[in-house]
């Protein structure tokens, strides 16, 4: 397997994480009797607010990893073995997970430029890496 490729599975990995953690929030919660099962309205914020941070930054993961999806594979299938391209998609990565920590660990002026800062890299990243597949 590729960088690439490893780097698209561990970012895959990480919005599983997220979402397992998710769960075993609402999971605890439902056992000990804070709340009921069907008490988790979608869409609607509920719970703590790193509760509803760690949701949002699940939910982040989600729009964003399709578009990184399509970049890693389409340059995989393109035959794109550009040492730059990997480096570009394990810094994707990197900052992808980045983002998410400083989204869950603080909604704080510090913690919301640190992951502006880690969107910002994701972005760049995703462009270079698509205008590299495009001008492959």
């Amino acid at each position: 397997m590729t960088t690439p490729l490893y780097s698209l599975m561990g970012f895959v990995f990480w919005t599983v994480a997220l979402v397992l953690s998710i769960g075993a929030i609402r999971i605890s919660h439902v056992v000990t009797g804070k709340a009921a099962a069907n008490s988790f309205p979608a869409g609607q914020p509920h719970g703590s607010d790193f509760y509803w941070r760690l949701n949002r930054a699940h939910l982040n993961c989600l729009e964003n990893l399709p578009l990184f999806a399509a970049v890693v594979l389409t340059g995989h299938v393109s035959g794109l073995t550009a040492p730059l391209f990997g480096t570009l998609a394990s810094t994707y990565a990197f900052a992808r997970v980045g983002q998410t920590i400083a989204h869950v660990s603080s909604p704080g002026v510090v913690a919301v430029n640190v992951r502006f800062t880690f969107f910002f890299v994701q972005v760049v990243c995703l462009i270079w890496m698509a205008l590299m597949v495009v001008e492959r």
